[in-house]
């Protein structure tokens, strides 16, 4: 301060103007990197529209967990069934909101224009309260493992399913020659490697469209026979024993449940500004699964009762070319389901081993990996080949620990409160 005639008068006025600029721009310059915008600085080198990210997401949700949810509505009865389906529904889709909104928001604390969950998870530690930060590398390698046993699961899943399809459609063919389940397991591993070797969403689009179609298709051919000569409603089960509802989560949570594709869609989209909101790609997604999976998993249940399958294709009359064209239909869309699903996965263990390679050697690493992965996957459909027991499995322990591992860790007020 300078005091000049007894009055007081302040030190910039002395400062001069050049300094003055440069404090100004100095302050523009950090106010601008408080607005730091993550998408704004995201250069995706092969992006997906919105649509193309629509089609992922739909295709992550409607699998062969559609058509396992008659079986699921078995385990609880018609009416908890119902309600069942909604919660899991609103809840899955609750999950994901809080993990897309969590991951922007971790992005503009620590400056880049994206994250992968495992990356989320690990800055939203380092970030996040001083007593969590030391358990940062700890929960990346956590995330992983759920991420690979996700991977196993899932996919070992599908596996199953197509090879269970497969049976069906020879064993009306062919009936001289029955081999197992296993057998057809088997046969799967060369055209599963060849083609999970492909490593962009956006060249998975049209994949996904086709399966989406074939789903389609199928539903409507099981609906056909869902429908036709349905028997009164009072044959069924209207609430069942309530230690069976356990089952129906766990069906109905892997059913619903694609956090694993989540983040590589929203990541990789060329407006993500549209995942989020309402309406968005996720809201309108999941409102379409949930009437989807309701509509399924009530008809098919009321139709074949106690005697409906792991997947309810597989009820379907096995001399009808009508049944048979809906068996191989749903095997094609889970085939390339089975891509899709193997894709957050095999990224983030690529990302993980890629420092240990020479960039010369990339593309056979990725092609060993690759096939490595999708190996693993048909051993373990060999070892268990029990559709609807695998289902209930993978659903408990893997999906929901992913899905609502963000839930509880990343409730966003606190989680913005917190951040230092």
């Amino acid at each position: 301060m300078n005091m000049e005639n007894g009055s007081v008068r302040s030190s910039t006025e002395n400062v001069p103007s050049t300094t003055q600029s440069t404090i100004t721009l100095d302050r523009k310059e950090d106010d601008k990197e408080d607005e730091y915008d993550p998408i704004e600085h995201r250069n995706v080198v092969h992006p997906t529209s919105t649509l193309g990210a629509f089609f992922h997401l739909l295709k992550s949700s409607l699998g062969s967990g559609l058509l396992a949810m008659p079986a699921a509505f078995k385990n609880t009865g018609l009416v908890p069934g119902c309600i069942g389906t909604v919660l899991v529904a609103v809840i899955a889709t609750h999950c994901v909101h809080i993990l897309v909104s969590t991951s922007r928001e971790v992005c503009k604390k620590a400056r880049v224009p994206l994250l992968s969950y495992t990356d989320t998870c690990e800055e939203v530690f380092k970030h996040g309260p001083a007593k969590l930060k030391r358990y940062s590398t700890h929960i990346r390698h956590f995330v992983d493992a759920a991420m690979a046993g996700v991977c196993l699961g899932g996919t070992s899943v599908y596996v199953i399913f197509i090879a269970s399809s497969l049976k069906d459609i020879f064993d009306h063919f062919i009936p001289s020659t029955k081999y197992e389940v296993e057998v057809y397991c088997g046969i799967l591993l060369l055209p599963l490697i060849l083609i999970t070797q492909i490593r962009h969403l956006k060249f998975l689009v049209p994949f996904s469209v086709l399966a989406n179609v074939c789903l389609v298709v199928t539903f409507g051919i099981t609906c056909y026979y869902t429908f036709t000569d349905l028997p009164p409603i009072s044959n069924i089960e209207m609430v069942a024993g309530v230690e069976k509802w356990p089952l129906f989560l766990s069906t109905a949570i892997f059913a619903m449940e694609g956090i694993n594709v989540v983040m590589p869609v929203e990541n990789e989209m060329a407006k993500p500004q549209d995942f989020l909101g309402c309406p968005s790609v996720l809201n309108v997604t999941m409102i379409f699964v949930a009437i989807l999976y309701g509509v399924v998993g009530i008809f098919g249940y009321m139709k074949y009762g106690e005697g409906v399958l792991g997947s309810i294709t597989l009820n379907l009359p096995e001399g009808e070319i009508l049944a048979l064209t809906a068996k191989i239909l749903v095997a094609v869309a889970v085939f390339f389901t089975y891509c899709l699903q193997m894709y957050a996965p095999m990224d983030i263990i690529w990302t993980r081993i890629k420092p240990n390679f020479s960039k010369n050697y990339y593309n056979i690493s990725q092609i060993i990996l690759r096939t490595l992965s999708v190996t693993l996957t048909v051993i373990l459909a060999v070892a268990v080949p029990d559709l609807e027991l695998l289902i209930g499995l993978v659903g408990a322990i893997f999906f929901s620990t992913l899905g609502y591992f963000g839930a509880t860790v990343f409730r966003k007020k606190h989680f913005v409160a917190d951040l230092d």
